[in-house]
């Protein structure tokens, strides 16, 4: 296993992450995943022993749920892990148990820390954007907790780019704790990201730790022009995340000949795509199957040639859209020697 640091903190993280949110699994949540604390017990096992120190949970998988699970099955090894958990969806009927208010986020942050039996959490992050709260008081609240020592560093998850550069640039105007990554969804089958937020996050020097990277099982290996995959899994019940899937189907042909050359599967290849990508620093895995966490932890040993490598960019490269094409038209001309414009 290999480590990444994890933006400017000096933390160093595992580059691939096991996400928790099949732990669990009660009401919608049952078809992500629905591990019992016997199997949570042995993936997480299975993970220390490959390396992995970096889990990622939230408070509203399976509404709590997988943030206890999660703590039990650490037990005493918490202090030799990194733990990331969320904070915004909704816990509750009351008016005011949603959101990134300081009263939930104040409410939900100490709920986290019980069902994780911890005192503290490594990376909060916010689970996403809201609308009715402003984000200097979001950011206040999370610079406090900081301050009190129950939370390490702060992160974002789902954010559009401005407004990813708005928290930023409030942290910084009025001196408060800054988000060091974001969480967010990125495939070789979905490379939306890259068009406006990649750019942000290399310019930032932010963190990127990436959801969903089998773009929601499709790239399980299971899915081609010829099977539309297996009735009852996730994707015949479940289709999201949204994904183009003509232009998948042509990414998954050249995945899977890649796959051939070395010995290895569709989602090992799906899951080294990410890790060549510079600005990635880990990639979250989730497993309902020992068997599935065991060939996703052989992709940190999978390597591409320049030529394959080549091949799946192309093959998955997103279609140029305005300003991209005239910013690329536009980037030459600046350097001596360099056709002009």
């Amino acid at each position: 296993m290999k480590y990444r640091a994890l933006a400017n903190t000096g933390v160093f993280v595992s580059e691939l992450c096991f996400g928790a949110m099949t732990f669990g699994g009660s009401g919608f949540w049952s078809v992500i995943g629905q591990n019992e604390q016997d199997e949570v017990n042995a993936m997480v096992n299975r993970c220390l022993e490959a390396g992995i120190n970096f889990f990622d949970t939230a408070n509203v998988y399976s509404f709590g749920q997988s943030e206890t699970m999660l703590g039990q099955a650490l037990g005493d090894k918490r202090k030799d892990v990194v733990i990331a958990t969320k904070v915004r969806g909704r816990m509750g009927e009351g008016a005011n148990e949603v959101g990134l208010s300081r009263v939930h986020i104040m409410n939900e942050l100490h709920a986290s820390l019980k069902r994780l039996n911890t005192d503290y959490i490594d990376l909060y992050q916010i689970h996403g954007f809201d609308p009715v709260t402003g984000m200097e008081d979001t950011l206040r609240t999370l610079d406090d907790v900081v301050r009190s020592g129950k939370v390490r560093y702060i992160g974002c998850s789902n954010l559009a780019a401005w407004q990813l550069m708005k928290f930023m640039g409030i942290s910084q105007f009025k001196n408060l704790e800054a988000f060091v990554s974001l969480q967010a969804y990125y495939s070789i089958a979905g490379r939306d990201l890259e068009r406006e937020v990649v750019p942000l996050l290399k310019d930032q020097n932010l963190g990127l730790l990436v959801w969903s990277p089998l773009a929601g099982g499709f790239l399980s290996g299971k899915y081609t022009r010829q099977n539309s995959g297996e009735e009852g899994s996730r994707r015949t019940k479940f289709d999201f995340p949204p994904i183009d899937k003509e232009r998948a189907y042509n990414v998954v042909e050249v995945m899977q000949s890649v796959a051939e050359a070395h010995e290895a599967t569709v989602p090992q290849v799906a899951l080294a795509w990410l890790l060549h990508q510079s600005v990635v620093t880990s990639v979250i895995i989730g497993s309902k199957r020992m068997a599935q966490l065991e060939d996703n932890l052989k992709a940190v040993d999978l390597t591409f040639t320049p030529e394959e490598l080549a091949q799946l960019n192309e093959v998955s490269q997103l279609p140029l859209e305005y300003p991209g094409w005239m910013i690329k038209q536009q980037s030459g001309g600046r350097r001596p020697g360099e056709a002009q414009y």
